[in-house]
Order: structure tokens, then C-alpha cells, then sequence
């Protein structure tokens, strides 16, 4: 795997199926997608700093917080 979608969203399954379909022009590259983590949070705001605090992390250390928390 080359790079790693990291995201907030109330429905995981649509967001799926929309960036794995290519519907969505900015992962349309990465298609298909594969889920590899997924968590829930009882906020949204909860889930945006989850989302901000992943996207800052590296390639390695993104692996490594995937293999820690699976």
C-alpha cells in the first residue's frame, strides 16, 4: 500500500464505496480502497482532533499506530 486515507465521517460504509468507486476526484488514484483501521467516537469534534492529530503522523509512525491499536 502506498498511501493511507485518514478521515472523519458519520457513515464509514458510504465513504467507502464513494472513494473506492472513484467517485470522489481526490482519492480516485488510490482506488480501490482497502479499510485497515476504524474507530468510533462519541463526537464529532472528538472524531476531527483523531483526525487532525492522524494526518500529522509519517508513513511509519501512521503503520505503526495501525499495528498498535488493531
Amino acid at each position: 500500500m502506498d498511501s493511507y486515507y485518514k478521515s472523519q465521517t458519520s457513515c464509514l460504509e458510504d465513504r467507502l464505496t464513494r472513494h473506492s468507486s472513484g467517485y470522489e476526484k481526490s482519492t480516485r488514484q488510490g482506488a480501490p480502497w482497502k479499510l485497515v483501521w476504524s474507530t468510533s467516537k462519541p463526537t464529532r469534534g472528538e472524531a476531527l482532533l483523531l483526525e487532525t492529530k492522524l494526518k500529522n503522523l509519517s508513513r511509519k509512525k501512521t503503520i505503526e499506530f495501525i499495528k498498535r491499536y488493531s
